[in-house]
């Protein structure tokens, strides 16, 4: 499907992108983009790989018009670009708004414009059921991802869909680099709460991810990979383990806007998803405002039915975690 084709990565020198780009760049695939508002990761990215396929575009999902100019001639597009930081956000929430919600409006307008085929954007768990500010606005994403799919409905040739993803094990700004960090230093490892539980997946998972629901996706559809999840706590003593550390687990607390445990899926999805194997697929709800024709035709069984969630997935216990953490490229080097 991406043979010839031109692939468009919002956010692209993050994480995500650089995951995309090892996947891609031994491909048919004739040109990636990345749009990013940052010139040192680009340039850092140009030097490392040093691949004519690769084309750099700077800009900000926030700017209209740096959008349009890198999406033109585009097939596809992988939306990744956003704020992530839960404490950031939550004392920013209008930048949180002003990249995540806007931003992404801005892209799906700009792909609609350039009769873009497909375009994938990236949600969080933390959109679902949303106590802070960084999970609002992911929701609000999803919303208007659902919202302007349903708007063009079977009169365009463009699908907008979504994938929804937990902690993605060793991505920038997640707690296992901090956890070695500290380790590395001597340090204590500080754990916010021992028992708070998170979905574990690696970056080659939400590659993945994002090609089932970009190849299975149809307007408005939200995808979810199952996983198995972790205690924090284990997490650190499998990490203890893995480099034979003397450090000590410190827990400091829980931080602003934190969760005890992640929710994939809420109930309310949950009655209308659709168990694709490894992934749940969600339709999106396309009935009109006309409210009163829906009013007593609600479902009975949706309270009976549980969130999916890290509490109740398959539970990894230490053996388990430093499984996966020896799959992790970060790790294995680590540990040579």
């Amino acid at each position: 499907m991406f043979k010839n084709k031109t692939l468009l990565i919002t956010g692209g020198t993050g994480s995500f992108g650089n995951a995309v780009l090892n996947r891609f760049l031994d491909t048919d695939i004739k040109e990636i983009r990345i749009f990013s508002r940052d010139e040192k990761k680009q340039d850092d990215m140009r030097h490392r790989l040093n691949n004519s396929k690769i084309k750099f575009y700077i800009g900000n999902v926030r700017d209209k018009r740096s959008v349009d100019n890198a999406m033109r001639g585009v097939d596809y597009v992988f939306h990744a670009a956003a704020l992530k930081q839960v404490p950031s956000c939550e004392f920013f929430p209008m930048e949180a708004v002003r990249t995540n919600v806007m931003g992404t409006e801005n892209v799906l307008d700009s792909a609609l414009k350039n009769t873009v085929k497909r375009v994938v954007i990236l949600s969080t768990d933390k959109a679902c059921y949303p106590i802070n500010a960084m999970g609002i606005s992911k929701a609000m994403m999803e919303k208007v991802m659902i919202a302007k799919s349903r708007d063009i409905g079977k009169i365009s040739d463009t699908v907008f869909c979504g994938t929804r993803y937990g902690n993605v094990m060793a991505s920038r700004g997640s707690v296992i680099p901090l956890f070695v960090d500290l380790m590395k230093q001597g340090k204590d490892i500080t754990v916010t709460d021992p028992y708070m539980t998170r979905f574990m997946m690696t970056l080659e998972d939400a590659v993945d991810l994002v090609l089932y629901a970009f190849e299975h996706g149809g307007n408005g559809d939200i995808f979810v990979q199952k996983a198995p999840a972790s205690t924090i706590g284990d997490l650190a003593q499998a990490l203890k383990e893995l480099y034979k550390s003397n450090s000590k687990i410190k827990v400091i607390g829980t931080r602003h806007g934190e969760k005890l445990y992640e929710t994939l899926v809420n109930r309310e999805e949950m009655a209308k998803a659709i168990d694709m194997g490894d992934y749940y697929r969600i339709p999106a709800d396309n009935r009109d405002l006309n409210y009163a024709k829906y009013f007593s035709e609600g479902k009975k069984d949706v309270s009976k039915i549980e969130d999916y969630h890290s509490h109740n997935t398959h539970r990894l216990d230490v053996e388990g975690v430093k499984q996966l953490l020896l799959k992790l490229p970060m790790i294995k080097k680590g540990l040579a």
